[in-house]
């Protein structure tokens, strides 16, 4: 029988708030929390260990991104200190990004990754249109590729879906 899932203490709802400010520094409207990178945490007195899975094994930002987290994380009253083990189980898949995350990366022209189907590009971020075309598997960073939609002519990102 599964545990009753138990309240967070004060520090904790304070801990989980500070994580939504820290931003991908790749995808600056989205969060570590929305992107599904924040796997756990755990606060024990005055200590915070958020523990983050990679999207990306060799994503260049991960010291940007646990860098962030710790800074923010100390300027919670509360805590002394923190850290951020990276983690490789569970991995990451797109499917951990959240709802809201995944309407964060609409609006900033970024297609989020869909279900998986044979040969289908991602709906167009700008249009909605599904009239779309892989132009590139290599875009700016690992996880994207580049696609060009054929209604409203415009190119655009997609995040790979993992």
């Amino acid at each position: 029988m599964a545990e009753p899932a138990r309240a967070r203490t004060p520090l904790e709802e304070a801990v989980w708030a500070a994580l939504e400010d820290v931003k991908d520094p790749e995808i600056p409207v989205v969060s570590v929390v929305e992107m599904g990178i924040v796997t756990g945490v755990e606060v024990d007195g005055d200590r915070v260990v958020v523990q983050a899975t990679p999207t990306f094994v060799g994503c260049p930002a991960l010291r940007i991104i646990a860098d962030g987290i710790v800074r923010r994380l100390l300027a919670v009253p509360g805590v002394a200190a923190a850290e951020v083990p990276w983690v490789m189980e569970p991995h990451w898949t797109s499917e951990r990004i959240t709802p809201a995350g995944r309407e964060k990366l609409r609006a900033f022209g970024l297609a989020p990754p869909g279900p998986a189907r044979e040969g289908s590009s991602p709906p167009c971020p700008y249009c909605g249109s599904t009239r779309t075309r892989l132009e590139n598997l290599f875009g700016p960073t690992a996880c994207r590729s580049l696609y060009y939609c054929d209604d409203c002519r415009n190119p655009f990102e997609g995040m790979k879906r993992v």
